[in-house]
């Protein structure tokens, strides 16, 4: 795999370590490689913006040009070809594209967590060297087949996809949808019922190849926004999925999607937060610039306190997103889905979510009348922005696991 530009300074973050509970800063350490690689993601991707928010276009060799600036497999050890990153550190990745590209961002989350981090942390020796590597270099894309038509907030009840075992292959049917990647994946961890009298219990979790029999998925949708990532849907009619591809026990994929989803909540919170730091910037240049009545819309006070308010409610997201990240680098195998770790990172994709949607209204409304063109940067902050309220369980559901969690001490 072709390293990450100044890869000293990476695996410097990495033995940093993530911040504590008594230490809410960045390290230098980490300050370096958010950095660096929010310049390294412009000059890949910066130039890209406009063509995938018109055409909602993905470049076809993106996941090669993530590969080439080294990032990933970013929590993955690097004897399976990845950056070997501790997971806190992998999530200042996400920040940084975030801040370039929320398309790119969004399909590079999705790949390397809710796909690669997933199958290093769930499979199996065998199914670890054999996918991990084409994961790791850009060759393969990989994605997470979990909504279904029937089933978004309530993934779980929701669920009709099924897979019965016959002889040494399970056979699965259902569809899945809002599938990021999946109209260009080419490995898809996929959740199904083995057992569905047990309701819950009897899921299990499989990794399908874009070429087994009986698999086939959409075209993109047409999005609101973050137009450049590939969203659509998985059919599965009689697909054929080998039994060495069941990933972990049978009727055990509960586990694994459950933690999956702790961790999946508090690393997609650090794109989001990139997202509401470029709409703050944005907002900061152009009230420097911008005239009306003789002077600088930022020497107005209403100008004044909307970018105050902005910066506030960006850095108290900061502070609880870090630390829920930092305290999902010590996640067990199995562990999460109850809870102060199930609360804490619901609680921290709430604060990112509402957060950056206000951050990019307020953006908007800074900018006024040009705000409101699409083809400017802040308009299409504020299209990406919707979306973080609603995947990964909607705000609404957000609420009702911590305050779930709270009626349980």
């Amino acid at each position: 795999m072709t390293a990450m530009p100044a890869k000293p300074e990476r695996k410097a973050a990495m033995r940093g370590g993530a911040i504590t509970s008594t230490n809410f800063g960045l390290s230098g350490e980490h300050v370096a490689l958010l950095d660096q690689m929010t310049r390294a993601a412009r000059t890949e991707f910066a130039g890209d913006s406009e063509r995938m928010d018109k055409d909602k276009w993905w470049p076809e060799d993106g996941f090669r040009r993530l590969a080439k600036l080294g990032i990933l497999g970013a929590s993955v050890p690097e004897e399976h070809g990845g950056a070997g990153l501790d997971l806190f550190s992998a999530g200042l990745i996400g920040q940084a594209l975030g801040r370039v590209e929320a398309s790119v961002a969004t399909s590079w989350q999705s790949h390397d967590n809710l796909c690669v981090n997933n199958i290093y942390r769930n499979a199996n020796e065998a199914q670890r060297r054999k996918y991990l590597p084409g994961l790791c270099d850009g060759t393969k894309v990989g994605a997470i087949g979990m909504t279904e038509p029937t089933g978004g907030s309530d993934a779980l009840g929701g669920m009709k996809a099924t897979a019965r075992r016959e002889g040494d292959h399970y056979v699965l049917n259902g569809t899945k949808i809002y599938i990021t990647n999946g109209p260009i994946a080419d490995v898809v961890l996929v959740y199904a019922k083995t057992a569905p009298e047990r309701g819950n219990k009897g899921i299990s979790a499989f990794i399908v190849e874009k070429d087994f029999p009986g698999y086939s998925r959409s075209a993109p949708f047409d999005k609101m926004g973050i137009r450049g990532s590939p969203t659509g849907q998985l059919f599965f009619d009689d697909c054929r999925v080998p039994a060495a591809n069941l990933v972990g026990a049978e009727n055990g994929g509960v586990a694994v999607m459950m933690s999956g989803l702790d961790i999946e909540r508090a690393f997609a919170s650090m794109s989001v937060l990139g997202i509401a730091e470029r709409a703050l910037e944005l907002s900061v240049d152009y009230a420097k610039t911008r005239q009306q009545f003789g002077k600088p819309i930022g020497e107005f006070q209403m100008v004044q306190a909307k970018l105050a308010e902005m910066y506030v409610e960006l850095e108290a997201a900061k502070l609880l997103c870090y630390r829920a990240l930092a305290e999902c680098n010590d996640l067990a195998e199995g562990e999460g889905g109850r809870g102060d770790i199930h609360m804490l990172t619901a609680a921290a994709f709430m604060k990112a979510g509402e957060t950056c949607m206000r951050i990019t209204d307020e953006a908007v409304q800074i900018f006024g009348g040009a705000g409101y063109m699409r083809d400017i940067e802040v308009n299409r902050l504020y299209r990406a922005a919707k979306i973080q309220e609603i995947g990964g369980g909607t705000k609404e559901i957000r609420r009702v696991i911590i305050a779930k969690e709270l009626l349980r001490r």
